[in-house]
């Protein structure tokens, strides 16, 4: 006990790692390991004495390697992207180009006027005006709606017309707010200076001449595109082909540069048309005076110059205002002389004549018996409106009989007769080019009934157009030479021999006497020339089935009968009975004569009955005269028309008589109401 307070200074008693050491290894354990632990001290103090000498060299040296590192770092970074900004803008820049044009280089259209549309005298029918179109980017204009007021009032739209519109569009960047208006009107908007409008150069279309050539010319739309008429047919010729030339614009939509020309713009192409604005607008008044004189619903008229098929007129009623197209009902843009058909009644007696007389049959001398003014057909009646009794061929044109027309048909084989009315044209298109242009009505006879051909030798149980049937009267009046009509001059069509030169003469003679005393067109007579012609008088068809008791009156003409110059067909529908009748004499033959009249003069065509134009003459100066008391008064007959007036002219070719079974079998007709076509 003793020995443990000495070694331990404890009084002979020992600490807790004494007894653990002594229990587990004893004296000697411990030992070791104090020796070890102060190996351990003496070694670290001799590592921290060491590290605490002084550095300033190494110091040194490693910061300046520090720098170098840090600036070659900085010196690669630079290079890298200088080479990448070399890269993005020299090497490989067209991405970034593109990226950058698409935000400001635009293409963009050079508009081109419109052809210009003339008569045949060089008078403008259709002219492109330029004109202003106002427009905005939606997304801009946005941003300044307090704009918008003014905006709306300036354009004439209300405000909330104008904000429903642009916020429809708002994700666009283009918007129209006032199309083809006067420049002045645009600049007064402009001026406005609202953020996001703009504006930019149309065209736009005017018609001089109205409603007088609506039918025939059409108009355009709101892109200058033809719609009808022949803006439609000829719209690859007169529209042309606008250009385009690449800017750049900023950020407001300016124009800062012009680039470049990608392409340049073509102006369309004119045209010259046959149609004379004068007879043209001849036509229209005289059609206008005929609709308010006789309240019919509707009426067209076409004139054609014989020699070439050219068309002179081409006129219908109703009609609307080409320059103002949308306000008009859709059934007042119908061209009815090409696309409305009707049958054309007594103005078919001719080609019934010319098909028997063709055929050897008769001769204008030959006797037709027509008593007692009516014959069977089935269960009706094929009927005059009077009793006509004998007629000589041409008495059968001259009072436009039925009963005649039909005795004359039915010898005729079918496919003989079928074939020649399908040779003048009827049941084909008349190749004009106009647009919806109809072919009109025709069955072959495989499709006839046993009363088809009667009724046909007088115009009904088939159709045609005003064009058609006065495409017919141009070839009775040109040799029998038919002609397809054109509206483009200086385009010639090839014609066609329909019938023999002598029979057209024939025909011809025959249908003068219908204008002349005893005929049922003396109000279509025109002074100082001879006139042939027909009338025609239909019923319409009932939307209920058979005719209604609604008339169309016709009168179908040539002018003069010497030297043919024109052919004509007034067509004029559903005329008030109560007011000037019902009959293609009465109703349609006043405009016929009235519009010839003048156009006779207007084209300087020479007189072919100057005996009664003198005898006129000295009629009203013999009345003068002796209202004056004996003394000369009036125009005195220039000694050049004397001398025209005695020059003998040509004799007629003698016809023969021939006569003919007044009893010849009768099919099934219509009916009488189909009554006399006068």
């Amino acid at each position: 006990m003793n020995v443990r307070k000495n070694r331990n200074g404890n009084n002979g008693r020992s600490g807790p790692l004494e007894r653990v050491l002594g229990e587990r290894g004893g004296r000697g354990a411990v030992d070791r390991m104090v020796e070890n632990l102060g190996d351990g001290f003496a070694r670290l103090r001799e590592e921290r004495s060491r590290n605490n000498k002084p550095r300033g060299r190494n110091l040194q040296f490693n910061l300046r390697n520090r720098l170098m590192l840090v600036g070659g770092a900085l010196g690669l970074c630079a290079v890298a992207l200088v080479g990448r900004a070399l890269d993005l803008q020299v090497i490989s820049n067209d991405f970034y180009r593109q990226q950058g044009d698409a935000r400001s280089l635009r293409e963009i259209p050079i508009p081109t006027s419109r052809g210009m549309i003339t008569d045949r005298n060089g008078e403008p029918l259709a002219v492109s005006t330029p004109v202003e179109s106002v427009w905005a980017n939606p997304k801009e204009l946005a941003k300044n709606t307090e704009r918008l007021p003014e905006l709306a009032k300036a354009l004439g739209v209300a405000q909330d017309e104008l904000a429903r519109k642009l916020a429809q569009r708002a994700g666009k960047e283009f918007m129209y707010l006032k199309r083809r208006i006067n420049p002045d009107e645009a600049r007064r908007i402009l001026a406005l200076k609202v953020p996001g409008v703009f504006s930019q150069r149309e065209f736009r279309r005017f018609y001089p001449q109205g409603e007088a050539m609506a039918h025939v010319l059409g108009y355009t739309n709101i892109d200058d595109r033809g719609q009808e008429g022949l803006e439609l047919a000829f719209d690859h010729e007169l529209r042309g082909k606008p250009g385009t030339k690449r800017v750049i614009r900023d950020g407001a939509g300016n124009i800062v540069e012009n680039v470049d020309l990608v392409r340049s713009a073509e102006p369309g192409k004119d045209i010259t048309l046959t149609l004379d604005r004068r007879i043209q607008y001849l036509t229209y008044r005289e059609l206008r005076r005929a609709l308010n004189d006789t309240g019919a619903s509707s009426a067209s008229a076409v004139v054609l110059d014989i020699e070439t098929g050219e068309v002179l007129a081409m006129a219908n009623l109703p009609t609307y205002n080409p320059n103002l197209p949308g306000g008009t009902s859709r059934d007042t843009h119908r061209n009815r002389a090409v696309t409305d058909v009707v049958e054309p009644g007594s103005t078919m007696k001719p080609v019934t004549v010319a098909a028997a007389l063709s055929k050897g049959t008769v001769t204008p001398q030959t006797l037709v018996n027509t008593t007692p003014g009516w014959m069977p057909n089935g269960r009706y009646r094929i009927t005059d409106t009077h009793n006509n009794g004998v007629l000589t061929v041409t008495g059968v044109i001259t009072k436009s009989s039925n009963v005649g027309a039909a005795k004359l048909a039915l010898p005729l084989p079918n496919d003989y007769y079928y074939g020649f009315v399908h040779n003048f044209g009827y049941g084909s298109k008349p190749g004009s080019g106009f647009p919806g242009e109809s072919s009109g009505l025709l069955a072959p006879p495989q499709r006839w009934s046993g009363t088809t051909k009667a009724t046909m030798s007088y115009g009904y149980g088939l159709s045609a157009t005003p064009l058609q049937i006065a495409m017919v009267y141009a070839a009775m009046a040109n040799g029998g030479k038919l002609i397809a009509p054109t509206f483009v001059k200086g385009q010639r069509n090839e014609g066609k021999q329909v019938l023999e030169p002598v029979v057209a003469g024939e025909v011809m003679r025959m249908m003068q006497t219908v204008t002349e005393p005893g005929g049922t067109a003396k109000q279509a007579a025109i002074l100082g020339y001879h006139v042939a012609g027909k009338t025609g008088t239909t019923r319409k068809f009932s939307a209920t089935g058979g005719y209604s008791k609604k008339y169309v009156s016709l009168f179908a003409g040539v002018v003069p009968v010497e030297k043919p110059r024109f052919s004509m067909v007034v067509v004029v529908s559903e005329p008030d009975p109560t007011k000037k009748g019902y009959y293609g004499g009465s109703v349609s033959g006043p405009v016929f004569r009235n519009v010839m009249d003048g156009a006779l003069r207007l084209m300087d065509v020479a007189p072919d009955d100057i005996e009664t134009w003198l005898a006129v003459q000295a009629a009203a100066e013999a009345k003068r005269q002796k209202q004056s008391g004996g003394k000369p008064a009036g125009p005195v007959v220039p000694a050049a028309t004397r001398a025209a007036a005695a020059t003998p002219k040509p004799a007629a070719r003698p016809l023969n008589a021939a006569p003919i079974a007044a009893g010849s079998p009768a099919a099934v007709a219509q009916a009488s109401a189909h009554g006399g076509a006068r």
